[in-house]
């Protein structure tokens, strides 16, 4: 590789950084231009010379770019808190988001302990609590709300309650590390735990002990390769780190990850390896000496594992893209003695549940939920009752009888119910108090057609009054990637824009798990083209059948759906007013050179392979902006803790689309600070967030804040 830079001096740079030279107004906002951040660097890859503009901003921590990111984050405060829609929204979404609430009870396997979180309507975060059982007084465990930048990330109990291992994260950052407490006198134990970003958490029975998961410390590894090569140790309780036993790893593969987990009948331990799309699985019987069994080696399929009355059902998409469940015997893993209890359907079958006696498998049907019950033997029973086509998840223990439902769709706000085998009824165990009236309300699912032909399925979501013309704000949203569904769920900002006259599409595009691993594969890697081809004729639908036009038309995704709205901004600006792009990946040439973002490349694929490095090349968002376009409105947002999608994705996007813009609509930046990929660590950071995203978006669209007292 040949790298080049191109002349201009770090003292010029920061002489030129105290300078401005204004650029025709936008929206009133007086714009500045800033000289290009840094040396353009020029590079020879795979005999391809690609050109660099802004890789100076890939230095978040310098100086000079930091300065550069407040006069960016003035800029865009400057456009944002002026629009006209801010107080109604922040009204309306404080309403809709804050209330005294709590959370699903999480029952402990042995005993009647349980679990549960609470917030107040005047409190930032949840809150920690549990109870010797349903009928007794609440103890409060856990208040993130005094810890300042600490927030709590995952709570794991033993399996009958008397201790509680908690995972303390800062500020976004998913570093989590573990503390240990006794639940009965809420004394935090002096035990440590190996590693960094400590996690997954299995007790054993006895609580001697648990498996967890950790990345090794720096300078144990060549530097930046701590956020790979994780590995699973046992901790001893009473014990610290340096007595961690680690148990499950590899050591060629860095990018594998590992993890265990103890049956319930607490009996075996599974070990897991695997890389997204596959994986390996071995048993372990507690307590013995002997080696590892391996039951899948292959790592050719996705195959999940339960462990109920001494068989082993697996589910999985081996032979089977839509998903099936098979059974064996514990002493007899070998896949040649497997035998196929519940085929592969139509339907995507997202997972199976072993609960009460019974096996619940979840399906996604036409982008909506079904879950089917069957016997062990692999006997239909029945379906489960849903209260309309939405999302639902089921859990619970094989032992016990407790059948937890949880259901939410577009106008269903997220319920929890149980589940009566006997009496086949939901009833009714939690409801948010939300201040809403979703009667008024209609959702519709529509398909279209792709590019190619491809037949896709699109929800929309408007008021029953609302006259279908192009008059209609539309904000259309959309993901597809990681085999991860766009599933019917209610939203508080999906509900402001309902309210304000406009319509949510949802599309369900290529490279999600709406149809199976076949569509997850038709997007991503050499595909992944078609998730973007989808998006747009999503757009094109819409406006050709006159739901909407495009000055009614925006769009917004986040994480790969930032990516989606990027690649859909650069590849058709002429279809959209207003565009939305959150903590986004942008630069695909080198996303995998920050964090542990190079596991991706299992679905992206990777610049480093020539052949991959074309076909990435030609959508690659930040290299195919172009100069002297005419570029719609657009809010890129980024977070400066974000693990995932380093910030500068958007910062470097952003220079480049300010500096090609030949029109008059704002590009504008925010880059939140002490955030993560999911945004702020509050509630009031998490209204701002959306605040922000719904005022720039109305009005941009038109939308008026509805008169509501």
């Amino acid at each position: 590789m040949i790298i080049k830079h191109l002349s201009i001096s770090f003292i010029a740079i920061v002489a030129l950084a105290v300078c401005s030279c204004s650029l025709p107004t936008m929206k009133n906002i007086e714009w500045i231009h800033w000289p290009k951040m840094y040396n353009p660097v020029s590079e020879t890859l795979h005999g391809r010379v690609v050109v660099d503009e802004f890789r100076g901003l890939e230095n978040f921590d310098d100086p000079v770019v930091q300065e550069w990111i407040n006069w960016q984050n003035r800029i865009s405060r400057k456009f944002l808190d002026g629009l006209p829609q801010r107080d109604y929204l922040r009204k309306r979404l404080t309403e809709l988001r804050r209330y005294d609430d709590e959370s699903t009870p999480d029952q402990v396997l042995v005993g009647d302990r349980i679990f549960y979180s609470v917030i107040k309507k005047d409190w930032e975060r949840w809150a920690y609590y549990t109870k010797e059982n349903e009928n007794a007084g609440p103890e409060l465990l856990l208040d993130p709300n005094q810890w300042g930048l600490k927030q709590l990330g995952a709570v794991y109990p033993s399996r009958d309650g008397k201790y509680l291992a908690y995972s303390v994260e800062e500020a976004g950052k998913e570093n989590p590390v573990i503390k240990i407490m006794v639940v009965g006198t809420k004394e935090i134990l002096r035990d440590s735990l190996a590693g960094w970003r400590q996690a997954g958490i299995s007790w054993l029975p006895d609580n001697s002990g648990f498996y967890y998961t950790a990345n090794p410390l720096k300078r144990t590894v060549p530097a930046g390769e701590e956020n790979y090569w994780d590995a699973v140790y046992f901790h001893k309780l009473g014990t610290m780190a340096s007595e961690d036993a680690k148990l499950f790893y590899h050591d060629k593969v860095k990018e594998y990850f590992h993890s265990a987990e103890v049956s319930e009948d607490g009996k075996y331990i599974l070990f897991y390896r695997s890389q997204f799309y596959k994986n390996e699985v071995y048993l372990q019987k507690l307590g013995s000496d002997q080696p590892m069994i391996p039951v899948i080696t292959f790592m050719d399929a996705e195959y999940s594992i339960n462990v109920i009355d001494d068989k082993i059902v697996i589910t999985t998409n081996w032979d089977a893209p839509k998903r099936r469940v098979m059974i064996t015997d514990i002493d007899k893993p070998d896949r040649s003695s497997w035998t196929e209890i519940i085929p592969e359907t139509e339907d995507n079958l997202e997972y199976i549940n072993t609960i009460a006696g019974q096996l619940y498998a979840v399906y996604m049907h036409n982008a909506h939920t079904v879950i089917k019950i069957f016997t062990l033997e692999g006997k239909y029973v029945r379906d489960l009752p849903l209260p309309t086509f939405g999302t639902a998840a089921v859990w619970g223990y094989w032992s016990k009888s407790d059948i937890w439902v949880n259901f939410t769709s577009y106008t269903y706000p997220g319920t929890v119910f149980k589940y009566d085998f006997s009496r086949d009824t939901l009833v009714l165990f939690h409801r948010p108090p939300i201040d809403i009236d979703l009667s008024d309300y209609t959702v519709e699912q529509v398909w279209y057609q792709s590019k190619d032909g491809t037949l896709i399925p699109m929800f929309l979501v408007y008021r029953k009054s609302l006259k279908l013309n192009s008059n209609n704000g539309v904000y259309l949203t959309g993901y597809g990637g990681f085999n991860i569904p766009k599933n019917p769920s209610f939203s508080s900002g999906y509900a402001v824009w309902l309210e304000s006259g406009g319509m949510i599409a949802i599309p369900g595009l290529r490279g999600g798990s709406e149809f199976g691993e076949e569509w997850h594969k038709a997007g991503m890697l050499n595909k992944k083209q078609n998730v973007f081809d989808d998006f747009i004729y999503a757009a094109k639908w819409l406006i050709g059948n006159k739901y909407t036009s495009t000055e009614k038309l925006g769009i917004a995704g986040g994480s790969n759906g930032g990516l989606l709205t990027g690649a859909a901004l650069v590849q058709a600006p002429e279809l959209f007013r207003a565009v939305y792009v959150g903590v986004p990946l942008l630069d695909m040439l080198r996303y995998h050179k920050f964090s542990y973002a190079n596991i991706w490349a299992e679905e992206y694929g990777s610049a480093d392979d020539s052949a991959q490095f074309e076909c990435i090349l030609k959508y690659s968002p930040y290299h195919n902006v172009t100069s002297n376009t005419i570029y719609p409105a657009v809010l890129f947002e980024a977070s400066d803790n974000d693990p995932r999608c380093h910030p500068m994705h958007a910062m470097k996007t952003a220079a480049k689309m300010q500096a090609a813009q030949a029109g008059k609509e704002p590009i504008l930046l925010l880059v939140r600070k002490h955030a993560g990929h999911s945004g702020g660590i509050t509630l009031s950071e998490s209204i701002d967030e959306q605040v922000d995203e719904w005022s720039f978006m109305m009005e941009e669209l038109g939308l008026k804040a509805p008169n509501k007292k």
